[in-house]
Formats: C-alpha cells, structure tokens, sequence
C-alpha cells in the first residue's frame, strides 16, 4: 500500500491561529501542520478536512478516484463541506469490517476515547493502523503479525504504542508517525527526539509512505544515563522514555521514611504519574536486578543509592574513610554496579543528581558525597549509550 499523509496535525491544525505559545510561534514551514488526514492507494481516505482537496493537490495527488471516505473522530466546529465528486463520509460500527471495491478491507477497531480506529488491508495484503486522536485501542488481541504502517497520537497517548507492542502489533519492524500534533506538541527537535525515544518518528505534510521498504527508526539504546539538579524535570523525563514499553520495573532506592510527610507527598506524586501496568521494587540491591532478564528497569536515583552504599560501608567517619577501609569498601560497591550496568542484557535508564555544580558543601563528609557522586556518575555514563542533563525541564543530549 501507499499512504500521503494529507495532514499530520490535530484537529485544530498548527499552529493555532492567534496562539501565542512556543510551539505554535515555532510551527512554519515543513513544521505547519493541517488536520490529520491519510489518503490510502488512491482509493480510500481517512478522515476529512476543511482543506482535503487542497492538501491533496499539494502532495501531488487527486481525490477523484476515492472510493470511501471514513471518520475516525467527532469532529467540531462548522461542518465540513463534502467536496464535489467526492463519497458522504461515513464510519465502520465497532468490531466489523467493510470491502471496497478497489480490494481493501477496513476493520473498526474500538478505541477508549470518542471515536473509531481503522485497520486497512491493502489488495497486496500489507497492512497499516490508523488512530483517532487522544485514542488508545480498547483491548487488542495478540497479533499473529506486526503492522506495516501505525498512525497514532504517540506524544499525547504513549501507553496506546505500550498495548500495541503488548499484542505484537508493533515491532521492530513497524514504522510508527506521530499524528494529531497540536500545540501541545513540544517545539523544534525536542519533537523529534521524544518521538525517536519511543521508537516512532514524525513527517511533514504531504508524505508519501508505503508499508513495505519504509525507514526503520533506530532502536531506542539500551542503557540511558539521565542526570540533573533538584526539580529540574530528569525523574520525568526519565519516565517518558520507557512509557510506550508495554511493562516497566520502577525500582525505587530512596525507600520510605517513617514520619516524614514531605517525603511521602514526593513519593506519592511520583507514583501516580506511571503508568498503571508498571511494577514497583523499593531496593539499593541494583547488581542482581541488573544480572536477571526482564522488562526495562528505572532506576531512581543513583545519588540515594549512594548515600545508602555510603551508609552501609560507614563513609561518613572520617576516621574510617581514611584508615578504616570505608574507601576501599565503597568504591568496591561502585565498581560492582558499574560492572553490572556494562553487563546488563536489561534496557536500563538510570537518575542521578547533578551536584558537582552547586556551592561547595562546608563539611568533610558533604564534599565527600560531592565527589564520589560525581565519580559514579562518571563512571555509569561511560558505561551507557545515551546520556542527558535535564536542565529547567530541557534535556540535553550529551551522548547519543
């Protein structure tokens, strides 16, 4: 099959006429976008807009030959004119199929927000998925093959890509484009690069594909380092890069702290920004974790990690850290979870404090922290394939 995507906008387009935000400001050229609209082997189209006619003249194409004409959302505002020539659009009812004339075969596919998702079969028997807006499929069963092609709202619904690659509707095979970008979408190549940690990619409009021979995004690396000051965003943005994986092991070493409210608020906050299907582990035991097979692995964060290792090993005596054998005890504990994290098979995205910018600490054992943080941080970093700073919410590719 061939696809032209005619739009990859939300349904309001962008950028938002009169709007005045960043991503809207930013949103000229190839990075304008009009409503999301999927012209199909000339014969089928996926959701009409106000300007289908035009956006379908600029991509080099005619709507003269479309046979259907299929809604995947509610659309509102002033109804849509139906071009001249052109099929009433219509929807497939939930769980049924329709045959075109021109050899296609479209399944409606239930999605847990207002409208339809489309599965199209082309006369070759390649196939794609076609996404409503703000949608995630309502239930799929496990697929015997990937799709070709996947279209969906990937920044705005991540755990939909979670349930697809659950299913084994998408692999690695799959060539998944973010549609349905408004202004909520993040400006410039911070776009890019959340969509490419997901393992999808973003086109303008206009877009030839076809469901064979496509690109294959690269995969997302194996071993993330994501580092940052205090509130500077690097827990979430560690987050966001495992939530299209269908399971994720959270592992917590901060613990729980009895009696202390204000931790206990930052750990709730944080737990309830995960996705539902995630699992949680409160541990500082990372070397077997990182030694076993399973789902990725979050680890958050090395700093406490380290104050616990430091504790263990009694680093914050001077006297023993010097002549009691509490240096050499910790960095054999350091050296250990580095050695882990070079053998892992797992994928692995690790936080750490960035401290080695702030006000020098007044005490031996604060500058001591200091510094065997920054020499962890150091030491993991050389170990993994991507590496970040999260720095006032904007992360910062340092590697990879």
């Amino acid at each position: 099959m061939e696809l032209t995507l005619l739009g990859t906008g939300a349904p309001g387009g962008l950028p938002l006429p009169g709007c005045p935000c960043a991503s809207c400001a930013t949103a000229v050229g190839a990075d304008a976008r009009t409503a999301t609209s999927v012209f199909v082997d000339g014969a089928l189209l996926l959701d009409l807009t106000p300007d289908a006619v035009q956006a379908a003249a600029r991509a080099g194409r005619s709507l003269r030959g479309v046979r259907q004409v299929l809604l995947s959302h509610p659309h509102t505002g002033p109804a849509v004119d139906v071009p001249a020539g052109l099929p009433a659009p219509g929807r497939v009812p939930d769980g049924r199929e329709l045959a075109l004339i021109s050899g296609h075969r479209v399944r409606a596919v239930a999605v847990d927000a207002p409208g339809t998702g489309y599965s199209v079969t082309g006369p070759d028997g390649d196939d794609l998925l076609y996404l409503p807006p703000g949608a995630a499929p309502a239930g799929m069963p496990p697929r015997p093959a990937p799709y070709g092609v996947v279209l969906l709202d990937v920044l705005g619904r991540p755990e939909a890509l979670a349930r697809l690659r659950a299913a084994g509707a998408v692999t690695a095979t799959t060539d998944v484009i973010g549609v349905h970008l408004g202004h909520g979408t993040p400006p410039g190549t911070e776009l890019h690069r959340r969509l490419a940690a997901a393992g999808a990619r973003a086109v303008p409009d206009g877009t030839a594909l076809g469901t064979r021979g496509h690109p294959v995004p690269p995969a997302p690396p194996r071993r993330t380092l994501v580092l940052g000051g205090a509130r500077s965003g690097k827990s979430a943005e560690a987050e966001r890069r495992l939530e299209s994986y269908p399971e994720v092991l959270y592992v917590a070493t901060g613990g729980t702290r009895e009696g202390d409210r204000e931790w206990a608020a930052r750990v709730s906050l944080h737990r309830e920004r995960r996705p539902g299907s995630w699992r949680t582990t409160e541990t500082c035991d990372l070397v077997p974790l990182l030694a076993g097979d399973g789902p990725p692995l979050l680890i958050d964060c090395l700093a406490l990690w380290l104050t616990h290792a430091m504790d263990a090993v009694d680093a914050w005596d001077d006297e023993v850290w010097a002549a009691g054998g509490g240096q050499r005890a910790l960095r054999a504990r350091t050296e250990a979870l580095v050695s882990a994290i070079r053998s892992t098979r797992r994928t692995v995205v690790a936080v750490s404090n960035e401290v080695g910018s702030g006000v020098v600490p007044a005490t031996a054992s604060g500058r001591r922290f200091r510094d065997e943080l920054g020499r962890l941080n150091a030491a993991v970093a050389a170990e993994c394939e991507h590496v970040l700073l999260v720095v006032a919410g904007q992360a910062l590719a340092l590697r990879g």
